[in-house]
Parts: structure tokens; C-alpha cells; sequence
């Protein structure tokens, strides 16, 4: 793959990223505001102290929710566009759409839902602020750590595969993952503790909407990329079906 195709899938990541932000911001204004809304209603009611709010909420829960949305997703897409140039080829006799979709769900379990199984998503209210770098830098750390390890497993897999048979390897690498994520947990650190008398109904609201966000925007830039990919690598086929439709 050269490098002017590699910068127009590049280019085309980031859109499908932009589109995907688009819908997930969607998505989380109207089902995640109200868990947000909640646990702020609860800070203010005493529980917690809080100092003065610098941005509205009108504006936190639009204009800001959308930019985080939207350029967390053009940046998303644009490294997840690089990952699938990486993975095409060498993951399979896969095309443009299948491997854009499995890059999408590799994606969205080593990037997010791996991570939140041991550091997962809390609404205000609930965390030290004193503890929030060290906080993000051990959510950070464990992002890397499962896409070192994800990695890993698939190059295990690949290396197993001549002698084992593709099913035996893939079955041995993903129990090495899940193992060695399992280790890893449980010599990480734990997050902060939930708050006395906070609504347990408010904090499943919150975390099922943050997994409903991410779900959305990787699923969504997974069918958006491979639309996009296959007009660049696989042009006659795209032709091809828009000729037999419009027969």
C-alpha cells in the first residue's frame, strides 16, 4: 500500500470518524444527559463540596459535549484508519468492509471496554478531584497495556496457526489475553470509591450510556470506513453492485 493511498484512507478515517461523533453525540444527549444530570444534582445537594461553575450546563451539555464527541472521534477514526492499513492483508483474506468492521470491534473492546472493566466510567460526584491525574494516568496505562497485549495474542494466533490450525490458535491466543488481563487487573490499583448514598440507579444509567456511546461511534465508523475504504481499494466492485442495482 503506498503512501497516497494510505494518506486518502487516512483522510477518509477521520470523516468516518467526524460522522461517527456525530451520531454518538446523538446518543449521548439523549441518554446520557439525564445519569449526568443527577449525579450533579446530587454534588449540589450538599454531599460534596464543589467550587464555582466556570461553564454553564447548557453549554457542557451542547456545545461542549459535541466538540469532546466530535474531535475524539476525527482523532479515533484517523489512528483506527492507520490500524486497518496495518491490519488489511494480514489478518485473513478479508476485504476493505470486513476488515474495517473487525478493526472497529478490536477497537472498541481493547480501547474502551477492556480498560473500563477495571477503570469504569463515573459521572460527576464520584472521585477525588485530588486523585484525577493519577486517576487518568492509570486509565491511560491500561488502554496501552490491553492494546500491547491484544496485539500480542493476535500475533500469537498468527504464529500458532501453521501448526495448530487457525481455530486451536485463535482459541489459545484469546484465552493468553484474557489470562494476562486478568493478572493485570488484579495487580493494578483500584478506583476511587463510590460515594455514601449515591443512587446505584443513576450510576448503572451513567455507565450503560457511556458503553452505548462508544458502542455507537465504533459501530457506526466501522460501517462508515468500509463504505469509504472499499471506494478506494476495491473501485470495481463498488461499481459492479451499483450496476446490478440499477438493472
Amino acid at each position: 500500500m503506498n503512501s497516497v493511498t494510505v494518506r486518502t484512507l487516512l483522510v477518509r478515517g477521520m470523516l468516518a470518524g467526524l460522522g461517527a461523533g456525530v451520531l454518538a453525540f446523538v446518543f449521548a444527549y439523549f441518554v446520557g444527559e439525564g445519569s449526568v444530570d443527577a449525579a450533579i444534582a446530587f454534588e449540589e445537594s450538599g454531599a460534596h463540596e464543589h467550587g464555582e461553575e466556570l461553564v454553564s450546563r447548557s453549554v457542557q451539555s451542547t456545545a461542549g459535549l459535541a466538540t469532546g464527541v466530535l474531535v475524539f472521534g476525527v482523532a479515533i477514526g484517523g489512528i483506527a484508519a492507520l490500524a486497518f492499513c496495518f491490519a488489511l492483508g494480514r489478518i485473513g483474506r478479508f476485504g476493505a468492509r470486513a476488515t474495517a468492521a473487525l478493526t472497529a470491534l478490536a477497537g472498541f473492546l481493547l480501547v474502551y471496554l477492556v480498560p473500563i472493566l477495571k477503570y469504569p466510567a463515573n459521572p460527576p460526584a464520584v472521585g477525588d478531584p485530588d486523585t484525577l491525574g493519577k486517576r487518568t494516568s492509570l486509565f491511560v496505562l491500561m488502554i496501552a497495556l490491553s492494546v500491547l497485549l491484544g496485539t500480542a495474542a493476535v500475533l500469537l494466533g498468527r504464529r500458532l496457526a501453521p501448526a495448530w490450525g487457525n481455530w486451536n490458535a485463535s482459541i489459545t491466543a484469546g484465552a493468553a489475553f484474557v489470562a494476562v488481563v486478568g493478572v493485570m487487573m488484579a495487580v493494578l490499583p483500584r478506583g476511587d470509591a463510590i460515594p455514601r448514598g449515591f443512587p446505584a440507579a443513576d450510576l448503572w444509567e451513567f455507565r450503560l450510556a457511556s458503553i452505548g456511546i462508544q458502542a455507537v461511534l465504533w459501530s457506526a465508523f466501522g460501517l462508515l470506513f468500509g463504505y469509504l475504504a472499499e471506494r478506494v481499494l476495491e473501485p470495481r466492485a463498488v461499481r459492479g453492485r451499483v450496476a446490478t442495482l440499477a438493472a
